[in-house]
């Protein structure tokens, strides 16, 4: 079992950053085979993808992020990050943490942190 604890969310400016981290722990010595990720739910919408980044360290973003945010990973601190620039209204929403790792072609492990609020506002 792994757990995950986003921290970083705050209330922002338009234009203004923000860094995203997300901390596991439990069966944390296999941190670096999960691929991971950053969704974000906004009121009365569906959770969404952000970005992700695989074991190998391959990444992917959202074309609405797409040069304002950034994933990356530090297995050592079995951490991850989500370094979002200029950030805008519309990014306003609560950012969840997840975890995913395929142990056999039917079997795949998936956790959740609690999330982090994100507000973006004049």
């Amino acid at each position: 079992q792994l757990q995950l604890v986003e921290s970083g969310g705050d209330l922002v400016q338009p234009g203004g950053s923000l860094r995203l981290s997300c901390t596991a722990s439990g069966s944390s010595s296999s941190f670096s085979l999960y691929d991971m990720g950053w969704y974000r739910q906004a009121p009365g919408k569906q959770r969404q993808l952000v970005a992700w980044i695989t074991s190998a360290v391959s990444t992917t973003y959202a074309n609405s992020v797409k040069g304002r945010f950034t994933i990356s990973r530090d297995n050592a601190k079995n951490t991850i990050y989500l370094q979002m620039n200029n950030l805008k209204p519309e990014d306003t929403a609560v950012y969840y943490c997840n975890a995913y790792r395929h142990l056999t072609s039917t079997t795949v492990l998936d956790y959740w942190g609690q999330g982090t609020q994100v507000t973006v506002s004049a």
